[in-house]
């Protein structure tokens, strides 16, 4: 690999990975979802609190790399440290083999997962684009898997093609997404400035933004039939007066336009239609059915940045997290880097700063300021863009029209897109380079130590990886709708986009979410990972002349900590916090385990074969 990153260089690969403006867009939704009714109101305190976990690790990485530049990351990093020691070199070979193991769960998964997202925002701009044909609350399956399919192999042949072109591409994206993401926030924050309580404002009712009450009717499945509401054995509800109840929708006219509604839900015309009035104060906080508090909206400023409740806080931080990964990152490049002792410790510190510490904090309070009774948290938990909503809103309230408003949410949404494009890359190219390292040690097979002739790129592991991230995108958006209890509307479209993949809403209700799932296997191996590194760090400078009790002893204790309190807390939280289900956390657990014991069982095969020992018997030269 040739040597040709400096420190801006470096910097713009890391940040692309921590991308606010895609991450913003899409784990909204998760953060909304996942530990609902009551989670969602600690979202802002909860990404802080992820973000001094991810500066904890973040040190360790920026320490090590000033001993062990070069590309592997923690791969390296391990071995090194374990050599270089006199009594703990014995592990060097299995402590390496398993850090450099457990990244691929992270960056093998998460390149997939990010294919799968960028799918989701595909298929949430076709109702915008096509109304008559896709939906806006439900995206079409077959548009999603056939979007994975091009996505993942559009963005694999630019890593294919080398850093340089990479790193062009990151640098466009970071300084576009920043912009339009810092916009779209003042926006937010001006919107509900401009709009006190009980003001007239905006709600979405199909996709539409209107300030006016929508009129009501009977919604219809495919045979044009209403549906009725049911029991918890699927029987009909009744009224009082022995009539079936139906599910009810926004009614539309002709043109696909809301039906402007009295007080009661009955049409009438635009002139006599009831205002909509926001509320933040009086069901900020509710009962769920089940006697539970629920977020809906904040009352206040001062609101948005305060914890509520300790399990809160780490629900979301274990989420936020998934936000912020990607500086290590940075340390794989060590080969492409021109300085990387130098360079390389800045770059982590400086993405995360940039990223993290300004772009998300000010964007997660603007988006959560936002909400209110026209946009409740429940309202983002059942879209699969929350943020392109309250683009949608704010932009048709300072535009003056809703056609300007879905215009200002496509713009941004190009943006969002440019972004993933970034960061998809940003993980293909990690997970290939360390795929790449593990292969030139031969401690996996099929020649992925080989780069190729003329790009130089380790063009195998990138195209595996291809082929890899396109079913998990497609395990992604199977299920993304799924709400633990909390069915969605009926499907509103019926034509050859919608002819498959569409589940009942009672199925979405019990369903593990797929979205959630996928993000959580990725971030257990991150979070294994990151404490492997931050062990590594107390290895590594241990015997060193430059240790310093703070940051390489209290720094890695408290990274470890941290993650590890993560973990446990979402395997004991689904049996402790109303709405958070069990499914998705220990399925992740399930795959995790699955993947460190065929790890164990292909070491041990692959020592034999090579006659190679698990624990070196006498020290090697580090």
């Amino acid at each position: 690999m040739q040597p040709t990153l400096g420190l801006t260089g470096l910097t713009v690969n890391g940040m692309a990975l921590i991308a606010p403006g895609a991450f913003l867009w899409l784990t909204f939704q998760e953060q909304a979802l996942y530990g609902a009714p009551s989670a969602g109101g600690t979202m802002w305190f909860g990404f802080l609190m992820a973000l001094l976990l991810c500066y904890c690790t973040a040190m360790c990485y920026s320490e090590l790399s000033k001993l062990y530049p070069g590309a592997g990351s923690s791969y390296l990093f391990a071995e090194q440290a374990f050599l270089s020691k006199s009594k703990s070199f014995k592990w060097a070979r299995l402590v390496k083999f398993f850090t450099g193991w457990n990244s691929h769960l992270y960056y093998w998964v998460y390149p997939g997962v990010m294919v799968g997202v960028t799918a989701l925002l595909g298929g949430y701009l076709c109702g915008y684009i096509w109304p008559n044909t896709f939906s806006t609350i439900y995206n079409s399956p077959l548009f999603m898997y056939m979007f994975c399919v091009v996505f993942a192999i559009a963005v694999s042949y630019i890593a294919y093609l080398g850093v340089n072109g990479s790193t062009v591409t990151n640098l466009i994206g970071n300084v576009i997404q920043i912009v339009a993401l810092v916009v779209f926030s003042i926006i937010a924050i001006a919107y509900r400035s401009g709009h006190p309580q009980g003001s007239v404002g905006y709600h979405l009712s199909n996709g539409v933004a209107v300030n006016f009450q929508v009129a009501q009717t009977p919604q219809l499945d495919a045979n044009n039939k209403p549906i009725p509401v049911t029991d918890a054995k699927g029987n009909p509800v009744k009224n009082p007066d022995g009539t079936i109840q139906y599910q009810m929708t926004d009614a539309q006219d002709s043109d696909g336009n809301p039906v402007p509604g009295d007080a009661n839900g009955k049409a009438v015309p635009l002139a006599k239609a009831a205002p909509f009035t926001l509320d933040y104060t009086s069901g900020a906080w509710t009962k769920d059915s089940n006697g539970n508090p629920q977020f809906n909206y904040h009352p206040n400023a001062a609101s948005v940045v305060s914890p509520h409740g300790f399990s809160s806080i780490i629900i979301q931080a274990g989420i936020a997290i998934l936000c912020l990964c990607g500086f290590e990152s940075i340390t794989s490049l060590g080969e492409e880097a021109k300085n990387p002792k130098k360079h390389i410790p800045w770059a982590v510190l400086i993405a995360l700063t940039i990223q993290g510490g300004f772009c998300y904090l000010f964007e997660y309070f603007a988006s959560n300021y936002f909400l209110n009774s026209g946009y409740p948290l429940t309202n983002a938990g059942a879209s699969s863009a929350p943020i392109g909503d309250m683009m949608v809103i704010t932009g048709t309230w300072l535009f003056g029209s809703f056609a300007a408003g879905r215009a200002f949410m496509l713009i941004e949404a190009a943006t969002v897109f440019i972004a993933l494009i970034g960061t998809t890359l940003a993980c293909l190219n990690t997970g290939a380079r360390i795929t790449y390292a593990m292969g030139r040690d031969e401690e996996v097979s099929g020649g992925f130590g080989v780069l190729h002739a003329k790009k130089l790129t380790p063009s195998r592991a990138i195209w595996v990886l291809c082929g890899l991230s396109i079913v998990i995108g497609w395990i992604t958006v199977t299920t993304y709708l799924a709400a633990w209890g909390t069915p969605p509307a009926a499907l509103d479209k019926h034509n050859i986009w919608y002819s498959f993949g569409i589940f009942s809403p009672s199925f979405y209700a019990w369903v593990p979410n797929s979205f959630l799932t996928t993000s959580l296997i990725s971030t257990f191996g991150m979070n294994l990972l990151y404490m492997t590194t931050c062990v590594v760090t107390i290895v590594a400078f241990r015997e060193h002349h430059m240790f310093n009790g703070f940051k390489h002893m209290v720094i890695p204790i408290l990274g470890v900590a941290a993650n590890f309190t993560v973990l446990l807390y979402y395997l004991v939280g689904p049996f402790q916090i109303a709405g958070m289900s069990w499914h998705e956390s220990y399925i992740a657990f399930g795959v995790a385990l699955v993947w460190a014991i065929w790890g164990s069982i292909y070491l041990v095969m692959r020592s034999k074969k090579r006659e190679k020992p698990v624990f070196l018997s006498t020290p090697a030269a580090a």
